[in-house]
């Protein structure tokens, strides 16, 4: 079922018209002269009051005649349509829904903890009241669908797959992107646009959040201590190159590994060194 417009007529006319109608069946009433008369105009008035209908803005009023879909009005204002029309308000404002932390795996089988937050608005009034039993039941259930879903089909970070080129961890919003095209697919049916979708809280669940935080830790330790080597080797390549350039001091094999020792020693230690003075030879 599609939504189709359903036009009015500005009510203030018509409201005019009904108060004098009223006003019209009093005055005959009152003076005696038809009984008929006053009636007829009384159920007039009563009919063009029961018509008049306030749209606010970014409101529609879904119609219905018994028991079939006519149309959906969103002209704003002070509006007159049919007194037979069953009329149904729906908000076209955008709403957010900030889901529920939810526990799921990802991708490697670890428990994680994710929740997303989502800004919704209602496209088509049909499919919203017709096609679903409750629009915002529908999208807060199938929100949480598509949140487990993602989780289970993409690996927290880098470290547990290196191979992946997009993880929940992602800071280039390629996650939401995937997360919006999930939930545009799904509530399509709803008539419910999705504006934007993101992930409002990821982390490792509690029981393996310990174990986790270790492992990164050493992670980057190990990454430090590589990062640390690599620069103590090209500063002893370095020094050798321009000792032997200059012609300061002519070093064999073993002089140089000893050399070569001493300067990663003192570059990749991680406290102070106290230097020793060798009043003797390298063999004495």
């Amino acid at each position: 079922m599609q939504e189709k417009p359903l036009t009015s007529i500005s009510g203030y006319v018509l409201l005019l018209i009904a108060v004098v109608c009223l006003l019209a069946a009093a005055g005959v009433a009152v003076t005696g002269i038809s009984i008929i008369l006053a009636v007829l105009l009384f159920l007039v008035s009563l009919v063009l009051f029961t018509g008049i209908t306030v749209i606010n803005p970014n409101e529609a009023y879904v119609s219905t005649l018994f028991g079939n879909y006519v149309g959906t009005m969103k002209q704003n204002g002070l509006r007159w349509v049919n007194p037979l029309y069953n009329r149904r308000k729906i908000s076209l404002r955008a709403r957010n829904l900030n889901g529920q932390t939810l526990k799921v795996n990802d991708k490697m089988g670890n428990p994680v903890e994710i929740a997303a937050v989502v800004v919704w608005q209602v496209q088509d009034t049909a499919k919203a009241l017709f096609s679903v039993d409750d629009y915002v039941l529908f999208v807060q259930i199938q929100s949480e669908a598509a949140v487990r879903k993602l989780a289970n089909s993409y690996a927290y970070d880098h470290m547990e797959d290196d191979t992946a080129s997009v993880t929940l961890r992602d800071s280039t919003g390629q996650i939401n992107v995937f997360l919006e095209q999930e939930l545009n697919e799904r509530l399509e049916r709803a008539g419910v646009d999705i504006i934007e979708a993101r992930v409002s809280h990821l982390a490792y669940s509690s029981e393996i959040a310990g174990a986790m935080l270790q492992r990164q830790q050493a992670a980057a330790m190990i990454a430090a201590r590589r990062l640390i080597v690599e620069g103590a080797v090209g500063m002893v390549e370095m020094a050798l190159e321009r000792l032997e350039n200059k012609g300061v001091v002519q070093l064999d094999e073993e002089r140089k590994a000893a050399m070569v020792s001493n300067l990663l020693v003192v570059l990749c230690g991680e406290k102070g060194v106290s230097p020793v003075v060798n009043a003797g030879t390298l063999y004495n």
